[in-house]
């Protein structure tokens, strides 16, 4: 099975965003379901993504999550077709252990587990299957929420990852199918945001580190544009987070992401990247 640890690169990787929802923040009014996803699961793979992350339950600020009957109904429509069609790895993006499971027995080979938690039923899954786990920090809030973290939003994170780590290894997952992702704007004010993005190298015995930022509410507060419009701002903070060490980018938009992570990693090797 894939492991992200194992597959990290010169650059980061990219991971291309295919939301099945009606109500995705930044896609509303797109519903990729049947044919329209599967097309577009083929061309994320073409713009050069290395991973391929759907989701069928959108988590956005005010946004009510949709049942655990509908999202699986959602899923129903692209899986198993995607996974056993595209060529790059899958990832379900799911805070539930029976969506995750489906997900598993049709294809999808990493868990994008945006619960915030340690659960059992969820590490059961991910060992049965033998498949990667993205742990994500919310302090236990939506994105609608903000968390109070007495000792900063960075220390915070930190002490999240080394539990979750702590209790992964222990439950008898292995290392190498561990990745992390700070979670920009759930429970976190957009200062908490600019701050982890600006600490992303204080990250680094997490790995890999998987940093969200496109079109997101911290780029439209530093731009003032609305989610249509964020693609420079969002290209700008993923090339940072590209220089500072972030392993893993999660993207609506692959080709410019792909573009732009690739040329901060040159500027910060001095050199040319191989192949």
């Amino acid at each position: 099975m894939f492991s992200i640890y194992n597959s990290i690169k010169e650059r980061p990787l990219v991971m291309g965003i295919l939301n099945v929802t009606p109500d995705s923040f930044f896609e509303t009014g797109k519903s990729y379901f049947a044919e329209a996803a599967f097309n577009r699961a083929l061309e994320i793979e073409s713009e050069g993504a290395d991973i391929l992350d759907i989701g069928g339950c959108s988590t956005s600020p005010g946004k009510t999550f949709a049942s655990s009957e509908e999202e699986l109904s959602r899923l129903k429509t692209v899986l198993p077709l995607i996974p056993n069609t595209v060529k790059i790895p899958v990832s379900v993006d799911t805070f539930r252990p029976e969506i995750a499971k489906f997900a598993l027995q049709n294809g999808v080979e990493i868990v994008n587990d945006e619960s915030g938690v340690f659960s059992e039923s969820m590490a059961s899954l991910v060992k049965e299957f033998d498949a990667s786990w993205i742990f994500m920090h919310t302090g236990n809030k939506t994105s609608s929420e903000v968390g109070e973290y007495k000792n900063g939003i960075v220390s915070e994170v930190l002490e999240f990852f080394k539990s979750m780590k702590e209790q992964a290894l222990s439950f008898g997952i292995k290392e190498e199918k561990l990745c992390f992702d700070y979670g920009l704007g759930f429970g976190k004010s957009r200062e908490d945001d600019l701050t982890l993005l600006k600490n992303t190298n204080q990250f680094k015995a997490f790995k890999p580190l998987l940093v969200g930022v496109s079109n997101k509410r911290v780029i439209g507060q530093a731009t003032g544009r609305e989610v249509s419009e964020r693609l420079s701002g969002t290209l700008s903070a993923e090339s940072i987070s590209a220089f500072l060490g972030a392993d893993v980018i999660r993207t609506h938009n692959v080709k410019a992401c792909l573009d732009a992570v690739s040329v901060a990693v040159c500027i910060k090797k001095g050199g040319f990247l191989d192949g």
